[in-house]
């Protein structure tokens, strides 16, 4: 059963690592619902998820979900210290906190620029991070962590994907940069140059040329022609010279 475990989050794994570049470090956001069940379970967190997911971890969460842990008391005092021992990453709740739940769901908006997994045993939670696309879900259950399918949404952000119908938003700005760094970047208002076709061969090209005779110059069978009438007006004036001379 571990083994079949395993091979499903390295198949898993390597959707989100084809389909949007997820790489290591994988940053994992863990809610109190996921300490609290990790604590009873008697999970060790930090040594066996990276062993899980294949890769170096950065087991983090934010100051929400502190404040959260506290509110709730001594019933969850376990699950806050070891929330504690993780990274903080700043939300944008500085003014007044808010839940756990939203505040992971404000972290992972507009596409998942950051490449966040989501560790949670809130059901509620884990329904509404399947209807984005681009996030794993990690849980807790029978004694193990589970790292959840690729969710419906996902799948079909990248069979769009595939189609060209779409790029996504994180995407968008690192083509620009490339194409400006490769010197590809198109000036505004700048036309398309339409490559030439090859056509077939220039129809004049195909006539025979015609012989040009050098000014000056007449064709052989002429010349034989003219001398051979100068030959024939030279052997009569002969004769006609001979005659004369003889009447005489």
């Amino acid at each position: 059963m571990k083994l079949k475990r395993q091979k499903h989050a390295k198949k898993n794994m390597g959707f989100y690592k084809h389909n949007f570049h997820f790489r290591e470090p994988f940053q994992v956001l863990l809610d109190g619902t996921f300490c609290q069940a990790a604590l009873r379970n008697k999970i060790q967190i930090r040594e066996q998820l990276p062993g899980y997911l294949g890769g170096a971890t950065q087991l983090c969460t934010t100051r929400c979900v502190l404040k959260e842990l506290e509110s709730l008391g001594k019933a969850l005092y376990g699950a806050k210290l070891i929330a504690q021992r993780f990274q903080l990453r700043s939300c944008s709740h500085h003014k007044g906190p808010v839940s756990g739940s939203a505040c992971l769901l404000s972290m992972i908006e507009e596409g998942n620029p950051h490449h966040f997994f989501i560790a949670t045993q809130d059901q509620e939670l884990a329904n509404k991070v399947k209807k984005k696309a681009g996030v794993p879900l990690l849980f807790i259950i029978q004694n193990t962590m589970v790292l959840d399918k690729p969710s419906p949404k996902s799948l079909a952000f990248v069979q769009k994907l595939q189609m060209n119908e779409l790029v996504p938003e994180h995407q968008k700005q690192s083509i620009v940069q490339l194409k400006e760094k490769e010197g590809l970047a198109k000036q505004e208002g700048e036309k398309r140059r339409k490559r030439k076709r090859a056509g077939g061969p220039n129809p004049l090209s195909c006539l025979k040329k015609k012989k040009k005779t050098q000014e000056g110059q007449e064709p052989s069978a002429e010349k034989k022609k003219r001398r051979k009438r100068k030959r024939i007006r030279v052997k009569a004036e002969a004769v006609q010279s001979v005659q004369k001379s003889e009447e005489e």
